[in-house]
């Protein structure tokens, strides 16, 4: 399976094709979204973009953790991390691609 990365460009070029913007305007409305996105998350807000998913910042504490090199205990500070809940219908989505990229493989349906 061939793995791609959508970038920026992709969303803006996205963006440029389905709604008409210019190509400037339309990698601006971009930075603004993932700007947005970006402030939100810092003050701790939790985003849901429907049909597709939510990001939210779960604090996690100190803790012990160990080298696997020398087995040597380090401690670990506490931090905040960012964490993505898919949603049902983007879940779906993969499941059906997955699904139609191998007819009758059973392991493909994810069941």
């Amino acid at each position: 399976m061939a793995s791609a990365t959508v970038t920026r460009a992709h969303l803006a070029e996205a963006v440029y094709r389905e709604i008409g913007l210019s190509r400037n305007e339309s990698a601006d409305l971009v930075e603004t979204v993932l700007r947005e996105v970006s402030m939100s998350l810092a003050r701790g807000e939790s985003v849901k973009i429907s049909s597709f998913g939510s990001f939210s910042v779960r604090q996690k504490g100190a803790r012990v953790g160990r080298n696997p090199k020398t087995g040597e205990e380090v401690p670990i500070l506490p931090r905040r991390v960012l964490v993505f809940r898919a949603s049902n219908v983007l879940k779906s989505k993969i499941n059906e691609s997955m699904a139609a990229a191998r007819p009758g493989d059973p392991d493909a349906s994810g069941g």
